[in-house]
C-alpha cells in the first residue's frame, strides 16, 4: 500500500512499514514539514497515498468522506509515547487487512480500529 506519514508520526515508522511491504513516504521528505494541513492533504492526494496522522484537523468524516480520497488513518492514542505508538501501529498493520483501507476513513486507538468504508454505489 502507498502511505504518507504526517510529520507528527515518528520517522522510524517509515522503515517499519517498508519492511512490511508498504511504499512509505513522509510529509517531511516532500518538504511539507511545517506546512498547513491542506497542503499536506493535497500532497497525499496528488501522490495517491493513504495519509497516516495524529492531527485532529483530519477528524471530520464529513470533510474527509470515505471514497473521496486514497485513504486516511487517524491515530488517537491515550498516551502517544513513541514506543506505544510504534508498537500499536505495527500491531495494526500486521493484524488488519490494511490493503482494504484504500478510500477509507480509519481511526486507530489503543484498543480499536474503526473503518468507515465508501458507500456502495
Amino acid at each position: 500500500m502507498r502511505l504518507k506519514l504526517d510529520e507528527n508520526l515518528p520517522t522510524i515508522l517509515v522503515e517499519d512499514l517498508a519492511e512490511l511491504g508498504h511504499d512509505v513516504d513522509t510529509a517531511m521528505s516532500e518538504g511539507l514539514a511545517g506546512h498547513e494541513d491542506p497542503e499536506v492533504w493535497a500532497g497525499a492526494q496528488a501522490a495517491g497515498r493513504l495519509l497516516l496522522t495524529q492531527d485532529l484537523d483530519f477528524s471530520d468524516v464529513r470533510v474527509f468522506a470515505p471514497g473521496t480520497h486514497p485513504g486516511l488513518v487517524l491515530v488517537r492514542m491515550r498516551e502517544p509515547g513513541l514506543s506505544a505508538l510504534r508498537a500499536r501501529l505495527l500491531a495494526v498493520f500486521l493484524a488488519e487487512p490494511v490493503e482494504a483501507w484504500a478510500g477509507c476513513f480509519v481511526v486507530v486507538t489503543d484498543r480499536k480500529v474503526r473503518v468507515r468504508r465508501p458507500r456502495p454505489t
